[in-house]
């Protein structure tokens, strides 16, 4: 006998394939959508793979039959999204929702949304509460959609939690912070320039670990935003010591206070403020335990990022990767020997 039928859009992205396992060992008869209707081979055989445009409301309508138990959203983004789901509320019992992490901001109104201005990076409290203020909902970026997601779909007939991820990693990634060292190390490169001094935190959240809350919050539906990260919150320094680790190479760390001219230094992580999430509202309402470590969690990353770049460029491998960190030039090694010449 199953627990129901869930739901999952966005099923082949690196979360829903996390997602879509969790939920089918945990007795759920899961549906599994996506674009292109496929599948993955860590999937039990009885998950039904969906082919479905998110965007086509009529075919979600159609997918979703004469109802699901629970629904699970991977990548609603926005209030368009959200009312979506709202106007096929009569179908659906409940839902999980991936939002994110970058919706809060400080006490000075800054947020992710900030952090290229002057003075602009946050300075959030350590932990980060889900009390804490939010920017204002819009359709500007990022952060203002998840937020007017967030909104609306709690103000919905839908019973809905909200998961505010941290900074996702795993296998599948189209954005691995990791690859930042894991290539360095394969390209050999004998040192890592850390901007200040190594100690930033932006605190990680494994697809696993995601997957764990929205099964516990697929089991207790209800209105609710959480956040969702793992049990511990690495600095980039340990971070890099560890992947050196898993790779089997030795280099020096360049531990600079601040952050040297330009982006030398500077790495996905680098933040003069630490960004760590609070998970006690997860342990308290859902029991919440993290599944996997970060460092535990390594090898699978590492070992599947080198088997990406075999063969290719990085920018090939990960095109995503290289637009949304054009600016920071993650593997300008010229600019990163020219500096370190001159502090010789």
């Amino acid at each position: 006998m199953t627990k129901g039928c869930a739901f999952v859009i966005g099923a082949t992205g690196q979360i829903g394939r996390a997602a879509v396992r969790a939920l089918a060992e945990d007795g759920w008869e899961v549906r599994a959508a996506s674009r292109g209707g496929g599948g993955d081979a860590a999937w039990p055989g009885n998950v039904q793979r969906v082919r479905l445009d998110r965007e086509d409301d009529a075919a979600l309508a159609a997918a979703l039959g004469d109802g699901v138990d629970v629904l699970v959203d991977m990548v609603a983004y926005g209030q368009g999204h959200a009312r979506q789901l709202a106007r096929l509320g009569d179908r659906i019992g409940s839902a999980v929702v991936i939002s994110s992490g970058a919706v809060y901001e400080d006490d000075e109104g800054r947020g992710f949304d900030t952090q290229a201005e002057p003075d602009g990076s946050p300075c959030y409290p350590v932990p980060i509460p889900e009390s804490l203020a939010t920017v204002a909902p819009g359709e500007a970026t990022y952060g203002t959609r998840k937020v007017a997601l967030e909104q609306e779909l709690l103000g919905s007939s839908i019973p809905s939690t909200l998961l505010r991820a941290g900074a996702v990693h795993g296998p599948y990634c189209q954005t691995p912070r990791e690859l930042h060292f894991v290539k360095r190390a394969l390209d050999g490169r004998p040192v890592r320039v850390l901007a200040y001094r190594g100690e930033s935190r932006f605190h990680p959240a494994h697809v696993s670990n995601i997957a764990e809350l929205i099964r516990l919050a697929a089991n207790r539906p209800g209105d609710r935003v959480l956040n969702a990260a793992d049990g511990e919150a690495p600095t980039v320094a340990e971070i890099s010591a560890a992947i050196d680790e898993i790779v089997g190479v030795r280099s020096e760390l360049v531990l600079v206070e601040g952050a040297p001219p330009g982006t030398v230094g500077i790495t996905p992580w680098s933040t003069p403020h630490p960004i760590v999430y609070d998970m006690g509202t997860a342990e308290r309402e859902l029991d919440y335990r993290p599944v996997t470590g970060y460092v535990e969690s390594l090898p699978a990353t590492v070992e599947w990022l080198a088997g990406q770049l075999k063969g290719r460029e990085w920018s090939e491998a990960f095109p995503k990767m290289a637009k949304n960190y054009a600016a920071v030039g993650l593997f300008d090694y010229a600019a990163e020997d020219a500096w370190l010449a001159g502090r010789a």
